[in-house]
């Protein structure tokens, strides 16, 4: 590696870390807005007729809440399955930035493209809603993977931290001034019946994606590591990469267990982010005075949750600060199970944001722990970003067949409770082993 590489690879760059930090700032707000409540709410309101949720795509006939969630699932498919060639050709080009830049513009187009989403464009609503989080998606995968090269691994737990915590509070900023347009539409004159506001809010996250993203590709390194890959090969290199990945991980007992409780644990929570508004909306006929403002409250309490969870790692050890996590995540699913009123929700959605950002924001930071000494860290990050995304394509997609089948979200919700027992007792194998190497 030549000097001039060394320099833009430099640890603990105050500047470079605080450019990562903002993409956080800058892509939570599709998480927020689009992901987790205006988007699903507008959708199930443009979707429904009276007591019929049963919409026409491309002619067939399906429920609208099963429709939402398997777009989703197709929508991390597609990023699971490509983002191993993407990553190749990014290390065979030396381009991975730019990669990470071209899903951000992606998945801001496909938030912009919302603007045109009625109830007469099902179809135009929800493709350039599987676009938005293709591209949300695709950008990750090249965004977790700078953490281990930009900071020290003592430093990485806290850094991975503030950047939730900055997503949370960045996400949170426009969804009051969205809240506020569809609240008071009249303040800029527009009609309280009108279905402009959160049309208006889908143009706001793409400006505000695009706009704030530019400030971390501005500081962000290139992260060329001189890769030399067969250019016949490159299509295929990605994959490869992903098994030898795979038998690295197979050799780590550590790595092993932990990976495997950390996909059913991604497959309750990124489920959970992305259904819960449908359920409120659903299940239990919350209006959208209630509905925002309770998700509003989980990104609140998230901030502080990422934060607390952050010292009880310090305290207690990472896994162990997850297994208390996972813990409050299963008696949530069994409370929201019989949750009947708008008080039940906001009581559930307290709790939820304790663990939503403290859970997430740990995984990330304990498997960067966990990796060997390497400097291959895009393909180590590829493998966790490919598990992740199968996790949400299992959850979104058991989540919308167990809805079909049963009729009622409230089984879907249970089904997650289940994803994260099954995390849980994993993560009790993984440190009743740390213990025994310890004696």
């Amino acid at each position: 590696m030549t000097s001039k590489e060394n320099n833009v690879l430099k640890k603990g760059d105050p500047k470079v870390i605080q450019a990562w930090v903002m993409y956080d700032w800058a892509n939570s707000v599709y998480q927020l807005t689009i992901a987790s409540t205006i988007f699903p709410i507008y959708y199930n309101a443009v979707t429904r007729h009276g007591s019929d949720f049963i919409v026409d795509f491309f002619g067939f006939k399906v429920v609208n809440t099963v429709l939402y969630s398997w777009a989703i699932s197709v929508a991390y498919l597609l990023v699971a399955l490509g983002s191993p060639i993407f990553s190749s050709i990014a290390d065979y080009s030396g381009r991975r930035k730019a990669f990470m830049r071209g899903f951000t513009l992606l998945g801001a187009a496909g938030c912009g493209l919302l603007y045109f989403f009625d109830s007469s464009h099902v179809e135009l609503g929800i493709i350039a809603f599987t676009l938005a989080t293709i591209g949300y998606g695709g950008s990750i995968v090249f965004y977790n993977s700078f953490l281990p090269v930009i900071a020290e691994p003592e430093d990485q737990d806290r850094i991975s931290a503030r950047g939730y915590s900055m997503g949370y509070l960045g996400g949170v900023i426009l969804l009051l001034f969205n809240l506020l347009l569809i609240m008071k539409p009249q303040w800029v004159g527009l009609s309280t019946q009108s279905d402009l506001p959160p049309r208006i809010a889908f143009i706001t996250v793409c400006l505000w994606w695009i706009g704030f993203s530019s400030l971390t590709f501005k500081k962000l390194p290139k992260y060329v590591y001189g890769q030399n890959i067969d250019r016949n090969h490159v299509w295929l290199h990605g994959y490869r990469e992903l098994q030898a990945v795979f038998i690295k991980v197979k050799k780590s007992f550590r790595l092993s267990v932990f990976l495997i409780a950390f996909f059913f644990l991604m497959m309750g929570i990124l489920t959970t982010m992305f259904m819960a508004a449908s359920f409120g909306e659903k299940e239990l006929g919350l209006k959208d005075d209630i509905l925002i403002p309770t998700i509003l409250i989980i990104q609140l309490v998230a901030i502080l949750g990422a934060w607390l969870f952050a010292k009880l790692s310090g305290r207690i050890g990472n896994v162990q600060a997850l297994l208390v996590s996972v813990f409050i995540w299963i008696l949530i699913c069994l409370y929201a199970f019989t949750i009947q009123n708008a008080v039940g929700f906001i009581v559930a959605a307290l709790f939820i944001g304790l663990v939503m950002g403290g859970s997430q924001s740990l995984a990330r930071s304990t498997y960067s722990k966990m990796l060997p000494e390497t400097k291959d860290h895009t393909s180590f990050f590829s493998f966790y970003d490919v598990m992740e995304k199968m996790a949400t394509v299992a959850g979104t997609f058991s989540f919308g067949l167990i809805e079909m089948w049963t009729g009622s979200m409230r089984y879907s919700v249970l089904s997650i409770g289940v994803f994260f027992l099954i995390g849980f007792l994993f993560l009790v194998l993984l440190v009743k082993h740390e213990r025994a190497l310890s004696r």
